[in-house]
């Protein structure tokens, strides 16, 4: 079993890093850092660079947390981040959500929306310091 941060270098990314090491501590499991490629595109700005991914692992060792990254190709982003969830066992997914404004409070983000109705385990969400 693992816990799986599903990881974007952005501000929610960043977030959700000490929340999934906190959670991987408390289970006394390894972490999994998948970041998913649209397409394999590597100019997207969900794309994480090695080094990204290392600083990610790094924090992880650091807390005394066995943690490995992988970069997934796939068409949605959706599909990869479930598959990851089912290769690795997961049994927590961590995800950054970005904050919204009050009408975009009605609204969801698709893709965060997605993986808490199709995840088969539990999913925590985290939100950037204000």
């Amino acid at each position: 079993m693992t816990v799986l941060l599903s990881y974007t270098p952005s501000p929610q990314g960043e977030a959700a890093i000490p929340a999934a090491i906190r959670e991987a501590q408390l289970r006394d499991v390894p972490l999994v850092v998948v970041n998913v490629l649209r397409g394999g595109a590597l100019v997207e700005n969900t794309a994480s660079t090695e080094q990204d991914l290392a600083a990610v692992i790094e924090a992880a060792e650091q807390a005394g947390v066995p943690a490995t990254a992988f970069q997934i190709e796939e068409a949605d982003v959706v599909s990869g981040v479930l598959e990851a969830v089912q290769k690795f066992d997961a049994q927590l997914l961590v995800i950054g959500l970005r904050r919204r404004s009050p009408v975009g409070k009605l609204l969801m983000g698709s893709i965060a929306q997605r993986l808490l109705l199709e995840a088969p385990c539990a999913v925590l969400t985290v939100k950037p310091a204000v």
